[in-house]
């Protein structure tokens, strides 16, 4: 009789370690910018978020004021201490966007051994031009243009967006950390070291990016065996968001694949943000 009960009340949480996962958001996002995608991926992974990109934050603006630049390298080495004081395991994941993506490239590179698999989404410093619509933005107070300019979709421009940017286009501690992360990162590249990561890595871009170059970014992986590369079409800069159905499927599928004992699959997918009427 108490089973049965148990039963009509849904599936009973299990006791399991699911593999971790760490998300990097790009330049001109927050972490808040995954909201299609962590109820979905919480259900198999153990998610960990580094707040890398704080513009405000103490110590983005200790560096300023020491003088220092605020470079791929200076966040690489913010990754380290974040994964060394929070994560604390032999081996996890990557899942990284826009600038993100460069940061993942290089903390991969740096430790092989460490990560198992990368999802790439539209990153930055594959090669081609890129376009900043967070630097034009700032400079003339357009925080919808910069908003906008992510998607190719214009109805996804979520007005938690627009409220964010302008919340913080009226602090100049945070203005001024923006340009100079924009400054000390925009020229920096991966291109050429990309034949030096070892781990499985899935590229996903939108074709109508405006921010990167899709195209330049697809031919810069081609003959590298551990790149797969999936193109979302029609889609811009923020796939996650725009397309937040299949790139939950693809990147759950990605990560899960080849591991010796993987999660169990929970009873119903979690809801995702509907799609713009």
């Amino acid at each position: 009789m108490v089973r049965r009960l148990l039963s009509l009340l849904g599936p009973t949480a299990e006791y399991r370690r699911k593999p971790r996962v760490i998300l990097i958001n790009g330049l001109a996002e927050q972490p808040e910018s995954w909201y299609c995608n962590r109820p979905y991926w919480e259900r198999w992974f153990d998610l960990k978020v580094p707040e890398l990109l704080v513009y405000d934050g103490p110590v983005i603006t200790r560096r300023i004021a020491e003088g220092l630049p605020i470079t791929v390298p200076f966040f690489v080495e913010q990754l380290e201490l974040f994964v060394d004081q929070f994560v604390q395991a032999p081996q996890f994941h990557l899942v990284a966007s826009s600038l993100g993506g460069q940061i993942a490239v290089e903390y991969a590179i740096r430790h092989p051994d460490r990560v198992g698999r990368m999802v790439l989404l539209c990153p930055s410093g594959f090669g081609g031009e890129e376009k900043l619509p967070v630097a034009e933005g700032l400079r003339t107070n357009n925080f919808e243009g910069l908003v906008a300019s992510v998607f190719h979709d214009q109805r996804w421009v979520n007005p938690g967006f627009i409220r964010l940017y302008q919340q913080q286009f009226v602090s100049r501690q945070w203005r001024k950390g923006m340009l100079r992360t924009v400054r000390g990162t925009s020229e920096h590249s991966v291109r050429d070291k990309l034949h030096l990561v070892k781990q499985p890595t899935l590229l996903i871009c939108g074709k109508q990016d405006k921010v990167i170059d899709t195209t330049q970014t697809v031919a810069t992986v081609k003959g590298l065996d551990n790149f797969q590369v999936l193109i979302l079409d029609p889609c811009g800069h923020a796939p996650q968001i725009e397309m937040a159905d299949r790139v939950n499927r693809e990147v759950r599928d990605f990560l899960l694949e080849g591991s010796p004992v993987p999660p169990a699959r929970p009873a119903t997918d979690a809801a995702v943000p509907a799609a713009p009427s």
